[in-house]
């Protein structure tokens, strides 16, 4: 199974200084054979923050806290201006060549 990662932002309390808003959608995709584009669009604090949590969800694990397999929700490591995310892990679309 192939898998991409969708990010939403569902809360900012504060300002982020990265530009983060509500409602904005993330590819948070970490390995992709077929886009082999380097880079994801997030805060690079952020980013290194929840960059293990995205292979473990990529490459098919869970974490036994959410209550959806699926899915995870965090926060980014700004204490003042922080940003959440809920990421999620959809079955990616293959078509033949």
């Amino acid at each position: 199974m192939v898998y991409k990662l969708i990010g939403r932002v569902i809360d900012v309390r504060g300002k982020c200084h990265a530009g983060h808003r509500v409602g904005e959608q993330i590819d948070l995709t970490v390995f992709d054979e077929d886009n082999p584009v380097r880079g994801i669009d997030l805060c690079p604090f952020f980013l290194n923050n929840l960059f293990p949590y995205l292979c473990v969800l990529q490459f098919e694990g869970r974490f036994p806290w959410e209550s959806e397999s699926n899915v995870f929700v965090t926060s980014c490591p700004d204490v003042e201006n922080r940003v959440t995310i809920r990421v999620e892990r959809v079955e990616k679309i293959v078509t033949s060549p």
